[in-house]
């Protein structure tokens, strides 16, 4: 069945606006919403995707949707499901397949699935869709649902793909193929870079890079009260005096050297507000580079156990400094059954090292429970770090690096065709030439970590280039350019 998500209305568009440096934003958004909006009087616009929590789509769309409603359009979140494990097996091997990864065999049985799942939540939908509406779909899961409701409705289509890969190889043709069908039936189609777009789309398609809200819990400004409020509250960082507000509901958890999972400070103080850190922050996926980057940290950490002589400031920044591998926690992900395999691997490598480098590894699961905590913990531990890495062997955009580039934190990523399309090496950051390859992140973390200045310069470009391309004003103006477009014509 599908479930449609209530919005709670958050931040105004006049709370932007009265934000010096967003009210030209604001202003610009305004203008063009009122020459495009009228031309979606009334009609729906229905946001379809595949889970409520975890990842870029479903941190977006609450926002978007509460803005287009400002603004005067319509606008509805809906969330398709599955009893089905096999579904979500599916199109987590149909995620893999367009990045480049896995057999590139899709079966009759897994077209049948693929379908019969999207056919009951079609059928749930379509009572609450109207003749006029446009239905816009994220990513493969709920594909072909689009296509069924139109051919049921004759509503106008458009399908927003959030991944893909700039190189064409046959696992990436599996899966294009193996969806043609279904993308060639929606009015238009939707892509982060144009790298990503394939040949039989040609002409109905635009490019709509994904973006960040400022004034979200996860990227507002936390002044240093808050932002050790924040860590105390969520158990990373233990509370020397008294803090403001009450603990979370649910802190974060920190692997044990038992293995088991624990509220992260009853292991002791991680060091955020005193050591330098390197931290990434990404869903439990082996995309995302979590066992190479950590591999190439322990590289850099018996590098200074190696060294000889006298300890200079920057072999003491060496020293102290710690990796921070955190993700949501993998159970409340739906659609990512992937999740628990990647962490308990993680979590292997973790027991495996040597105590004293144990102690400068912490792997944190986030709770899901409150959006907002989430949120707030992601905030801060971007803010606490000296370098935030994505080290994603492939990534459709990768929002976690948009986020740290946003708050002026130097940013390691990979030439992965979505942080490329933010990151211009040497300008905004730095991009590693292999992911995978240890010896070469922990050259670049050593080379990041021991110059100031230069990390100084990256960031603040890094925050530049992010108000220029990658708030949700800009996003939200392509996408009312789309949706008026979409209905150009029609009666």
């Amino acid at each position: 069945m599908v479930e449609i998500i209530e919005i709670k209305e958050g931040v105004t568009l006049e709370d932007y606006g009265s934000v010096a440096y967003l009210a030209g934003h604001v202003r610009s958004l305004r203008d063009e919403a009122s020459t495009l909006v009228p031309r979606l009087e009334g009609r729906k616009v229905w946001m379809v995707n595949s889970t409520a929590q975890g990842g870029g789509v479903a941190e977006m769309l609450p926002k978007m949707v509460s803005l287009l409603r400002e603004l005067g359009v319509a606008c509805e979140w809906a969330v398709i499901s599955s009893e089905k494990p096999a579904f979500f097996s599916l199109t987590k091997r149909l995620h893999n397949l367009i990045h480049g990864h896995g057999k590139p065999v899709l079966t009759r049985d897994d077209r049948a699935l693929l379908e019969s799942v999207n056919r009951k939540n079609a059928h749930s939908l379509q009572k609450h869709i109207g003749p006029r509406d446009i239905l816009v779909v994220h990513d493969p899961q709920p594909l072909p649902l689009g296509t069924m409701l139109k051919q049921d409705l004759g509503i106008r289509t458009i399908w927003r793909c959030h991944i893909g890969l700039d190189e064409h190889l046959e696992t990436t043709r599996a899966a294009w193929v193996f969806l043609k069908p279904y993308i060639t039936s929606y009015d238009h189609t939707v892509f982060s870079a144009p790298e990503y777009i394939p040949d039989y789309v040609a002409g109905r398609v635009s490019v709509i890079h994904p973006a960040v809200d400022p004034l979200g819990h996860k990227n507002r400004h936390l002044s240093p009260h808050k932002l050790v409020g924040v860590l105390c509250n969520a158990a990373l960082a233990v509370d020397h005096q008294p803090v403001l507000t009450p603990p979370f509901s649910w802190p974060a958890e920190r692997l044990h050297r038992d293995g088991t999972y624990v509220s992260a400070k009853v292991l002791g103080e991680i060091g955020l507000l005193y050591r330098p850190i390197v931290t990434q922050i990404s869903r439990w996926d082996r995309l995302k580079g979590f066992a190479p980057l950590l591999q190439g940290f322990v590289k850099l950490k018996k590098r200074i156990d190696d060294c000889e002589g006298p300890k200079t400031r920057r072999l003491r920044r060496l020293e102290l400094v710690r990796l921070i591998l955190a993700g949501p926690e993998p159970a409340s992900i739906q659609d990512d059954p992937e999740g628990q395999e990647v962490i308990r691997e993680l979590g292997d490598m973790f027991l495996d090292l040597d105590p004293r480098l144990q102690k400068d590894v912490v792997l944190l699961s986030l709770p899901m429970a409150s959006r907002k905590e989430n949120a707030l913990m992601v905030n801060a531990l971007q803010r606490c770090s000296t370098v935030v890495v994505q080290n994603s062997l492939r990534e459709g955009f990768g929002l976690t690096a948009t986020e740290a580039m946003f708050k002026r934190v130097p940013v390691m990523g990979t030439h992965a065709c979505g942080l490329r399309q933010q990151i211009r090496d040497g300008l905004d950051g730095r991009l590693v030439a292999d992911a995978e390859n240890p010896g070469v992140l922990a050259d670049m973390l050593e080379e990041m970590l021991s110059d100031a200045k230069l990390r100084h310069r990256w960031a603040r470009s890094a925050q530049s280039r992010v108000h220029e391309e990658f708030l949700v004003f800009t996003q939200l103006r392509r996408w009312l350019n789309v949706l008026a477009g979409c209905v150009r014509g029609c009666a």
